[in-house]
């Protein structure tokens, strides 16, 4: 290949010498002619190269059933690579066209070679952007970070060709430019610092499983409430819920605490946790009369005929003076209620009756009685979910005045009556 270049852009000079030209005029004139010549065969060539690579690159793609080869045909990988061989042939033709003229023989030759060098390069970069292309159409690896791994490596590789332009373009010995770079590595890490916490983050993050593609995760220091799409050697992005874009620091996944809901899909129903605030006033021990009435609410009317069996008994036992209320053992409005809410969240069918089920009252506060509801739905999509806690929500709050129990609310500008106005109250005497 070597003696066919030399003699193809060699046998011209000779030739103008013998028809009597100048030796100044000859090397210009077979220079013009030869570099016409070279732009000419290395299109030719390109041309030629690309339409057979591309062509088989297409027709094994066709073939064949993975979609690795259809990647690297929608990366274009073929089309560089018949960019790479043209090439290869002018950087072995430049110092035989450019032999009398040693200062632009090294000028072109770099120049040459420092593209070759891009061009593989890009390449390589086409070639694992097919791969991870690939990759991401496993379910395997669909939510492992491929990207930053990739991206790692072409940091790598990029560092390897830099430094190997530099040692081309100043004739630098690789190996005293390696030293070089070590000797300035302070400033190096300086300058990548973004990248190595990233880098490192990354790691952390794979092996760790903290963070996938496809995760619902919160994270309130960057306003972030929504799926992962993408996870990069410097950021991490997430698609919020109202179809804006948050992009975070790789590195914060680590340095900081977020909220992933990975968990909570990945389990059998997702929590309901709410509650109601019951007016301290309206918490009261119930009568006869009233337990009468309640019994008519199926569903805790075994549990009244029970409850007030045993509490008569306990109470005739002990002989307890039941002329006041308070003493010996009662029912309640709210205890009732309490229990009426749990019935119902055990009969609801929408509500995963194998997880924990409980209505609680929480500690009082200025506000009133909290009344807890817990418990897990069975769809845990976002729309059904909200549905499900409404739909129970709902009906305790219409529940609340058969059991002559208040909701705590603040007073609006209604609230507020004339003296006159106001209902005259029921006192009893209880000596």
């Amino acid at each position: 290949m070597y003696k066919f270049i030399e003699k193809l852009f060699t046998f011209l000079y000779p030739i103008f010498r013998k028809w009597g030209l100048g030796s100044s005029i000859a090397s210009y004139l077979s220079l013009i002619i030869n570099i016409a010549v070279l732009c000419l065969l290395a299109f030719t060539i390109y041309v030629v190269f690309r339409l057979i690579l591309v062509t088989v690159m297409v027709f094994i793609a066709q073939k064949t059933k993975t979609k690795f080869d259809d990647l690297l045909v929608t990366n274009k990988t073929a089309k560089y690579i018949a960019h790479l061989i043209p090439l290869l042939f002018i950087y072995k033709s430049v110092p035989i066209i450019l032999d009398r003229y040693e200062y632009w023989e090294g000028v072109f030759g770099k120049l040459v070679g420092i593209y070759i060098v891009i061009l593989v390069l890009w390449i390589i970069r086409t070639i694992f952007n097919a791969l991870r292309d690939y990759l991401k159409l496993k379910p395997r690896y669909s939510d492992k970070p491929i990207d930053s791994f990739i991206q790692v490596i072409m940091i790598i590789l990029w560092v390897v060709g830099i430094t190997v332009i530099i040692s081309k373009l100043f004739d630098i010995d690789q190996k005293e430019l390696l030293t070089i770079l070590g000797a300035v590595s302070a400033v190096i890490i300086l300058i990548f610092r973004d990248t190595i916490l990233g880098f490192v983050s990354s790691v952390q993050v794979s092996i760790n499983d903290m963070v996938r593609i496809g995760d619902w995760i919160t994270m309130d220091k960057f306003g972030a409430d929504g799926d992962v799409i993408e996870i990069n050697l410097a950021t991490v992005k997430v698609r919020n819920f109202d179809n804006t874009t948050t992009t975070i620091p790789t590195y914060s996944l680590s340095s900081d605490s977020f909220q992933n809901w990975r968990g909570m899909l990945n389990s059998d129903g997702r929590r309901i946790k709410r509650h109601i605030l019951i007016k301290t006033s309206s918490i009261r021990f119930l009568e006869e009369t009233e337990l009468n009435d309640l019994k008519r609410i199926n569903l805790i009317s075994d549990y009244i005929d029970t409850r007030k069996a045993e509490i008569d008994d306990y109470n005739s036992t002990n002989q307890i003076d039941k002329s006041l209320a308070i003493n010996g053992r009662n029912l309640t409005n709210l205890g009732l209620f309490r229990k009426y809410i749990t019935e119902y969240l055990f009969n609801y069918p929408e509500l995963n009756q194998d997880m924990l089920m409980l209505c609680r009252q929480l500690q009082s506060t200025s506000h009133g009685v909290p009344l807890e509801v817990y418990a897990f739905s069975k769809d845990k999509g976002f729309e059904n979910y909200e549905y499900i806690m409404a739909d129970v929500f709902d009906h305790i709050i219409a529940s609340v005045p058969y059991f002559d129990l208040e909701i705590f609310e603040l007073p609006s500008e209604g609230s507020f009556v004339a003296d006159n106005e106001l209902p005259k109250l029921k006192t009893k005497k209880i000596i």
